[in-house]
């Protein structure tokens, strides 16, 4: 069962118990309900009888109505002493309709046994005569009559109409018993009188049974035959064992094909959206029952439907029902769900939830998952993606979307009704709603039900819609409505109440009108009989629940009624009746009560009496809420108050720790698996070691199915139980565990955890595992949640940390190698780290929508970056270019966007040189003024946006033009015409100088009044000699202009002057500044440098720069200055990319230093001890990087700008070739003796330079020449000769790279694909068939028999030297990122077996040689710039600044390896190979190429001819 994700659950409610409670009439009627339970809910076996030679006990009826009461009731007037006896018996209840007559249970202490007989044998009487007459029916009869066992078979099978499905009876038969059962009247085997005669009338009952259900179900039957003897119910005698065994294993094979029957059907059944059809069936359930007895309330309904129809067809506000606890909202809000059809039209959706009920609706992601779900089903819309449902933020986005959508359709309305918000992210005790829509758009209405009171989730959505009227008060029914309710309730339950009791129970509830409070009293009455006294009941909601508590406890025990509800509301989700009952058999302090008065049946085993829950089950009844879980029912307690009294009788103080840490045992299997746990019983004395028989907790029940219970609640309870060791050692430090959450999860349930854990634990270990997993992110959305993938992540992150923190960093990176031993699949490993550390300013990194996700989405992270803020809805659709609702936008693309007025209002300028003033809240457009110019397309483009909200203008500019608009009437105030041969390109305004600054192309500063537009002065920028401004931003405090320039330059621009600030590295390509101008970011090239303000203007805040993948394009500060986001347009994904940085840790010293090359020309020597690279800023330098000490050791002096690099490792040589042509040699190991090879011709740049394997020759590659020279031994450093050959390749096309062989091969590849192989020695040129665009690498095997090339397109061919032709063709294509596809470098391993590949998806590849099997794919983060073999792997410098060290591990057999893109949503590799072409060719059958894109990847023939001269 656990292996195919169910719960196995045995119900024998008479283990355990003493016989008398065993045999009882309520223990009889509970089992009744029991085997209905079971046959209602199981999946596969639900009864099993045991049938021998006993019939058993016949029970009396608890109940006689009172026809048949009057029938027997004749038939005893004759026997007075019968009829007393009767009469004592049974009490005549007038509250039940119809009347019934009662059994009274024996007095305590009475000697019960003969009176019971004596009853019983009268009833047997009066009902047989009763039938005789035909006063009573058969099966009336038969209440007197049938035996429990006969019950029960009789409810699990024959009355079912599919009983055999799940039903077994195995029958015991023995032979010859009749003959010795009538000699030998002390055998107990069959049913005897009081006087030890044989039951005949018990024993045609029993003959009559088996004949029925050999009659009516002969294939449940599972017959046994046996010998007779003596001692046969012996264990020791050996027929009796080998019939147990038997029984045994017939049982479980029985069992295995009920299970596997059921779940093949369920399977042929099961519907593709099953979940969200179970869903919405248990919302629809849940609110019939809250209307079954729904009264009142009809002017607020009808003001509500006013409401409604009133707002239909225009933006407005959510509505919100508050009210305390149980004052009848979630009835209110059902009822109008019902009525909607009739206030909206009969083809409005309505999509209910009850908060909290259902797995489904307890989390925001789950219930906007199956909101959006449901929702674009019903409207025809396609179904969110797998990219949007694998992250929060985007099932958050996509949702806001999907309702302007389905508004914009202009037809059905669409109602979301949410009840109790306050149960929604319970688990995460959040009290946030940033996913509430702060306007509905039309024809979408969305009502929210809320407790009032401080601490609630109401105080928090008032602050968001402050609109009074969005907000409803529930108040309580009036006295008589109370009333009618109770009637209502009553009469549901065919009970009434006499005179008296009624003015008791009105007495008890003066004019009240609380629901709920109302129905804790109906729960109290319907146990009221017309002939008890009952006592005064609880005027407060509060106190009639304590008085609930009081009345369990006595009945069922203070202790068990304590720990049973503490349990239940000390889970994270609830328990199921199975948990439960195996956590009560795990609390020593229940057991020892339980067992108080008697000794267990087993002198093995130890568990908590079923019976006893299923009596206490009963009477909890409506308090207890049954809610689908993870495919499990899981028992919660129903009702919000009492949670609150179970946590002040029974959770407080150390109670609650208890309850945890008996909790965590159970999910921790501490007590499985036969593990025995003592305990010491009052009637033994002594300390039994026992096993208590609990479902054991793996993580994985099978290789698919992961223990969901165990990871969702385990980590809970360890934390609530103070085990905060074995919580980090077990959980959030251990590999299995995280990578079981994450795979049967994903990264989001993963993080949850660290989430839930992180206020508590005050560990640096464990935030850097978190946050580790947090820049896990990317790769996990890219490849999908994987074993390997998590391993290297962790690893390749952690392994910074691993000797400094031992307590578990170190251990987790100790269980990771572990993994990657005994991985059976080709891997590749990490022997160090190299992916960006946690610990480190970076904490985050955040996708936006990718293509198609929603019916509307903005490429540009400037303006994605908006939806930070809480007008994302109306901000979204907007800068898209189709603004909300489809009105009339922009018909060009919108240029800028400035928001104002506290998030509510903003501007846009579009590209058809219009502006219009949108309200972010309802998504509507106030106002377009077009702002002039023409609409030519060589026209300037409009450039900048600034809004005084203080004197309500709009200032635009727009090339040479600057307007000032009133914010009001959208009237022109001013229009400045400038030189159009010199626009304005950055522009600011500074209200309270009233100044309007501006900065041309040419660096001039203009100011002019801001109020009338009247120059004020002009002048040129002093600091600045060269460069265009490209970005501003002001600083209002000081009046100055923070103004960047196209070559770097940040200069600090006022009225009276200017001042050069920092010179930075590439080009300035925003300027952003905190809230209250005391940070600056800077944004150049892949980088975002912070400034701190001070008294001269601004100073370099971090010690280093934040790194992107790609160029980053916006930025902003958090509220508290303490996080900056940041934008770019990943070219991977193709969309906004934000990153979210700490900067508190950015000032810290990191871990691990990065060396920053942003060029990609990197070499690596001394075995990747040092990477040499350009300087940053100055080309025409080499920095020496030391990676052990992760700092800059030298620099070399080139004169020239460098375009490539080479490292000869065994002659310790660095070659750097220059856009001059000349190459500089630089000897590792001295910094005098620099050598010189000279170009071929004057200004010839170097494209590119290879070394041969040996390292004895170098070839330089120039557009069209190659140059081949030879490196010999020398001292004190080698000889370079030559060059030995030169050869012009007479083609327009350039060499875009080059390889060189040591018998002076050369194989070059050229910018359009072309691939050739030259003997230089025998000055033969060999055309290679050509890739279809730039061959991007080339690379030569060690023992120089193979080649392999790589181009743009994502094809790597591996050719056969000696025949010139290629072997195998290899395209390796992540659809996700087909625009960001190509080969960026590759090597072969050291004993030419596998080809290892760097793509520009910024991932590594392994290619086997043999076959041209794809091996293994892994997700680096980064472009690797080269790759380079080592004895058991490679080391590669990637664009982050580390050293990619790792090795691969390919196991001898390959026969059971896994698809390494087994989990990519969209990935696809394939293979060409010429010798199966050559086959299929010689056959004479077509090769089957597999698919159409195999086709496509063909290598075009390279006809072209050339002349080479030497």
């Amino acid at each position: 069962c656990r292996k195919h994700g169910l719960m196995f659950e045995v119900v024998d409610l008479r283990w355990g118990v003493q016989n008398a409670e065993a045999t009882n009439y309520l223990t009889t009627e509970l089992c009744l309900e029991e085997v209905d339970r079971c046959r209602k809910t199981s999946v596969g076996p639900a009864f099993v009888a045991l049938l021998g030679d006993l019939y058993g006990p016949r029970p009396l009826p608890t109940l006689i109505e009172e026809k048949e009461w009057e029938a027997l009731r004749a038939q005893l007037t004759a026997r007075p002493k019968d009829l007393e006896l009767v009469a004592q018996r049974f009490r005549r209840d007038e509250n039940a309709i119809p009347p019934t007559y009662v059994l009274q249970a024996p007095r305590a202490r009475e000697a019960c046994g003969p009176e019971e007989a004596t009853l019983t044998s009268v009833l047997h009487s009066g009902a047989q005569e009763a039938r005789r007459l035909g006063l009573i029916s058969q099966e009336q009869w038969h209440r007197y009559h049938r035996s429990v066992i006969e019950w029960e078979i009789e409810q699990g099978l024959l009355s079912s109409e599919n009983g055999d499905q799940g039903a077994t009876v195995f029958l015991r038969e023995i032979q010859d018993r009749n003959k010795h059962i009538l000699e030998d009247c002390a055998l107990k085997m069959v049913d005897r009188l009081a006087d030890g005669c044989l039951d005949t009338d018990a024993q045609n009952l029993l003959s009559g049974l088996k004949g029925r259900i050999a009659d009516t179900q002969p294939g449940v039957l599972k017959v046994h035959h046996l010998l007779w003897s003596r001692d046969l119910v012996n264990p020791k005698n050996r027929a009796h064992a080998r019939y147990l065994k038997e029984l045994s294993e017939q049982f479980v094979a029985r069992a295995n094909h009920q299970v596997l029957e059921h779940l093949r059907e369920l399977e042929v059944a099961r519907q593709e959206l099953g979940w969200l059809y179970q869903e919405i069936r248990h919302h629809l359930w849940q609110s019939a029952e809250a209307t079954r007895t729904f009264c009142g309330r009809q002017e607020l309904l009808a003001q509500l439907g006013r409401r409604l129809r009133q707002s239909d067809g225009k933006p407005h506000t959510p509505l919100v029902l508050s009210g305390p606890p149980g004052v009848g909202k979630t009835a209110l809000l059902c009822k109008l769900a019902e009525q909607m059809p009739g206030l909206l039209g009969h083809r409005t959706v309505t999509v209910l939830r009850l908060l909290g009920t259902s797995q489904m609706s307890s989390d925001t992601r789950s219930l906007l998952k199956g909101i959006c779900f449901q929702v674009c089903l019903a409207y025809g819309l396609p179904l969110p993606p797998a990219q949007v449902l694998g992250a929060h933020t985007r099932v958050v986005q996509f949702f806001q979307i999907l309702l302007h959508t389905v508004s914009c359709r202009n037809f059905e309305s669409l109602v979301l009704l949410l009840d109790s918000m306050d149960d929604l992210d319970v688990a995460h005790h959040t009290r946030r709603v940033p996913w509430l829509p702060l306007t509905c758009p039309p024809r979408v209405h969305l009502i929210l039900s809320a407790c009032s009171g401080q601490r609630g989730v109401l105080n928090t959505m008032r602050q968001m819609v402050a609109d009074p009227g969005a907000y409803w008060e529930v108040k309580p029914l009036s006295g008589n409505l109370g009333q009618e309710m109770i009637q209502l309730l009553l009469v549901a339950a065919r009970r009434t109440l006499t005179p008296v009791q009624r003015d008791l129970l009105w007495a008890s509830l003066p004019e009240c009108g609380h629901p709920g409070r109302l129905r804790l009293a109906f729960e109290e009455a319907r146990k009221w009989a017309s002939f008890s006294v009952p006592a005064p009941l609880a005027t407060t909601a509060e106190e009639a629940t304590h008085q609930l508590c009081t009345r369990l406890e006595q009945t069922h025990g203070q202790l068990l009624v304590g720990h049973v509800l503490g349990y239940i509301v000390s889970s994270r989700y609830g328990l199921s009746e199975a948990e439960l009952k195996d956590v009560l058999s795990l609390d020593d302090e229940v057991l020892q009560a339980v067992y108080r008065d008697w000794t267990p049946p087993s002198k093995e085993l130890l568990r908590f009496p079923p019976l006893l829950w299923v009596r206490l089950r009963r009477d909890l009844g409506y308090c207890l809420a049954r809610r689908p879980v993870d495919g499990f029912t899981l028992l919660a307690i129903s009702h919000r108050q009492l949670v609150e009294v179970v946590r002040e009788r029974y959770l407080s103080g150390p109670e609650r720790a208890k309850r945890h840490s008996v909790l965590a045992d159970f999910f921790s299997g501490a007590w499985s698996q036969g593990t025995k746990k003592l305990i010491t019983l009052p009637l033994v004395g002594k300390p039994l070691n026992l096993d208590r028989k609990v479902a054991p907790q793996p993580l994985w029940f099978s290789d698919a199915v992961a223990n969901v219970r165990k990871l969702k609640e385990l980590p809970y309870h360890l934390l609530h139980s103070g085990r905060w060791e074995e919580l980090k050692r077990e959980v959030l430090g251990s590999m299995s565990w995280i990578t079981c959450r994450g795979i049967s999860g994903d990264i989001e349930d993963l993080l949850d955890d660290f989430n839930l854990c992180a206020p508590y634990l005050d560990c640096p270990e464990v935030s850097l595992v978190h946050e580790a997993l947090q820049l896990c992110r990317p790769a996990v959305e890219l490849r999908g949640m994987e074993r390997s993938l998590l391993y290297t992540e962790l690893l390749a992150r952690l392994s910074f940390f691993a000797t400094s923190h031992k307590a578990l960093v170190g251990p987790l990176c100790q269980q990771a190698q572990s993994w990657f031993r005994v991985c059976p699949h080709p891997v590749l490993v990490p022997l160090g780290g190299f992916l960006q550390p946690p610990g480190g300013p970076l904490r985050a990194t955040l996708t936006g929508c990718h293509k198609g996700e929603s019916p509307q989405h903005s490429k540009s992270p400037a303006r994605a970056l908006l939806a930070w803020r809480q007008w994302l809805a109306g901000v979204w659709g907007l800068l898209s270019g189709a603004p909300l609702c489809q009105r009339e936008g922009p018909k060009g693309e919108v240029r800028c966007v400035k928001v104002f007025a506290n998030g509510t209002l903003a501007v846009s300028a579009s590209k058809d040189h219009t502006l219009r003033l949108w309200n972010l809240l309802s998504g509507q457009e106030k106002f377009t003024i077009w702002d002039g110019g023409s609409k030519t397309p060589t026209e300037p483009q409009i450039w900048s946006l600034h809004v005084d909200e203080a004197n309500k203008v709009i200032y635009s500019t727009s090339g040479s033009q600057i307007n000032a608009w009133n914010l009001e009437t959208a009237e022109l105030v001013f229009c400045i015409l400038g030189d159009a041969s010199d626009p304005w390109m950055c522009t600011a305004v500074f209200a309270s100088q009233a100044r309007l600054m501006a900065v041309s192309q040419g660096r001039v500063v203009s100011v002019w009044s801001s109020a009338t537009g009247k120059p004020q002065g002009k002048q040129c920028l002093s600091s600045i000699r060269e460069g265009s401004p490209a970005c501003a931003v002001s600083v209002q405090k000081q009046g100055k202009l923070v103004t960047g320039f196209s070559n770097g330059s940040i200069s600090l621009v006022s009225s009276e002057g200017d001042r050069l600030l920092e010179k930075l590295p590439d080009a300035a390509g925003f300027l952003v500044i905190s809230e209250d101008e005391s940070l600056l970011a800077a944004g150049f090239g892949r980088c975002v440098r912070i400034f701190l303000a001070d008294s001269q203007g601004f100073q370099r805040f971090t010690a280093t720069d934040l790194q992107h993948e790609d160029t980053v394009q916006t930025a902003v500060f958090g509220p508290k200055n303490n996080l900056i986001v940041t934008g770019s347009l990943d070219a991977l994904i193709q969309s906004s990319s934000f990153k979210v940085w700490d900067l508190a840790d950015a000032q810290k010293p990191q871990e691990s230093a990065p060396f920053l090359d942003r060029t990609g020309l990197t070499a690596v020597s001394h075995n990747g001890s040092y990477v040499y690279f350009p300087k940053i800023g100055d080309k025409n330098k080499v920095t020496i990087w030391d990676l052990a000490e992760g700092e800059e050791q030298d620099v070399l002096d080139t004169s020239n700008e460098i375009r490539c690099l080479e490292v000869a490792e065994q002659s310790k040589l660095l070659f750097t070739g220059l856009v001059s042509g000349t190459v500089l040699v630089f000897p590792l190991n001295s910094r005098q003796d620099v050598m010189c090879i000279p170009p071929p011709e004057a200004q010839k740049a170097i494209n590119c330079m290879s070394l041969s394997k040996a390292e004895d020759h170098l070839a330089i590659a120039y557009d069209n020449i190659v140059l081949v020279l030879d490196i010999s031994p020398g001292d004190p450093c080698p000889v370079i000769d030559g060059p030995t050959y030169t050869f012009y390749t007479q083609l327009p096309e350039t060499i875009s790279s080059v390889a060189v062989l040591r018998d002076y091969r050369v194989v070059y590849g050229m910018m359009n694909g072309d691939l050739f192989l030259y003997e230089c020695a025998n000055s033969k040129v060999f055309p290679l068939e050509a890739h279809r665009s730039r061959v991007s690498c080339v690379e030569v095997s060690h023992e120089e028999r193979l080649a392999v090339s790589g181009s743009e397109e994502d094809l790597l061919c591996l050719w056969d030297l000696q025949g010139c032709k290629w072997k195998f063709e290899m395209s390796y294509t992540v659809f996700t990122s087909s625009y960001c596809r190509g080969v960026q470098c590759a090597c072969f391993s050291k004993d030419d077996k596998y080809v290892f590949a760097g793509l520009k998806d910024r991932s590594i590849i392994v290619w086997s040689v043999l076959d041209g099997t794809l091996l293994a794919v892994q997700f680096v983060h980064a472009v690797v710039n080269r790759i380079i073999p080592t004895s058991n792997g490679f080391i590669a410098p990637t664009r982050h600044g580390y050293l990619i060290r790792e090795r691969f591990q390919c196991p001898s057999s390959r026969a059971s390896q896994q698809d390494p893109l087994k989990n990519f949503k969209k990935a696809v590799w394939m293979v060409k190979s010429r010798q199966r072409e050559e086959l299929a060719a010689g056959a004479g059958a077509p090769q089957d190429l597999g698919s159409e894109s195999t086709q496509e990847n063909e290598s075009k023939s390279n006809k072209r001819s050339q002349v080479c001269l030497i």
